[in-house]
């Protein structure tokens, strides 16, 4: 095979192991490509302010897709892009369908400005008693209205106890139009983005002006939120580690991420001597 132009990778799960660091192995290789003259693009569910421990764990400054695509962003000079948002209207509609097919779910919102950190808006708020999926949460405690009243990059649907594909299954009984929905663990929690946003719309947008094809495009990945990409790219893989879902539709499995599954891949191209 060719050498892939551009190579899309996932972080949590994918290219960091469970202590949400990068092996020697898989960074060498990572690195291999690049000098090689491979584009390395970091696509996540990540907000912007939480790509710079991806790029102090990687040694550089790759360009970022993130919110599952609705952002663009450039950790190098720190600047979004571009930006995809639901409107105040959208996201009105969606709580409501929210508290009608999840009973009980809070919700929270992400938002953006014109650089990774805006110290002049919260952009992680959340309605009152908001149980996070995750440790170390940098969430503002604010009304439903208040939640409600500025456009967003994505709205978190949280249920404490649940699972986000049954959530998701329900969800997508009643929003159409509204937007897309998708997930990136099982804990409890589902994600929506802007209608026809994605990994894969996010990936393109950087590839595009860059002259790459999707068919010169490397995708690894390992949960839902990472499907369009992988079926997207030219080439998509799916970690050891990775969903029914994910395994199912991959060109290619690879070894978990703890096991150095995407070096072991990009190896195939680029290897240090």
């Amino acid at each position: 095979m060719t050498p892939p132009a551009l190579v899309a990778c996932d972080v949590d799960g994918t290219l960091f192991d469970e202590n949400e660091t990068i092996t020697p192995r898989t960074r060498d290789a990572v690195w291999a490509a690049v000098e090689a003259g491979a584009r390395f693009v970091v696509a996540t569910g990540r907000p912007p302010r939480w790509i710079r421990p991806v790029v102090e764990e990687l040694g550089f400054t790759p360009m970022a897709v993130c919110a599952n695509g609705a952002v663009i962003y450039d950790p190098a000079n720190d600047r979004v892009v571009s930006a995809r948002t639901l409107p105040v209207d959208t996201l009105g509609e969606l709580a409501e369908i929210a508290a009608r097919a999840i009973p009980g779910a809070g919700l929270a919102v992400e938002r953006i400005g014109e650089r990774a950190h805006d110290t002049a808006t919260p952009q992680f708020v959340s309605s009152p008693g908001y149980e996070h999926a995750w440790l170390n949460p940098d969430n503002t405690e604010v009304s439903i209205d208040d939640l409600l009243s500025a456009p967003a990059i994505k709205l978190l649907i949280r249920k404490a106890g649940a699972r986000s594909a049954d959530m998701a299954a329900e969800l997508a009984k009643h929003i159409g139009i509204e937007g897309d929905i998708t997930y990136s663990t099982n804990n409890g929690l589902v994600e929506i983005v802007p209608l026809g946003i994605s990994k894969a719309t996010g990936v393109e947008e950087v590839a595009k002006p860059l002259g790459i094809a999707r068919g010169e495009v490397l995708a690894f990945g390992d949960m839902p939120n990472d499907l369009p990409m992988l079926l997207w790219a030219g080439h998509g893989v799916a970690m050891g580690n990775a969903h029914p879902d994910v395994l199912a539709a991959a060109d290619e499995i690879t070894a978990p991420n703890s096991d150095d599954g995407v070096g072991r891949v990009l190896e195939r191209w680029w290897a240090r001597g």
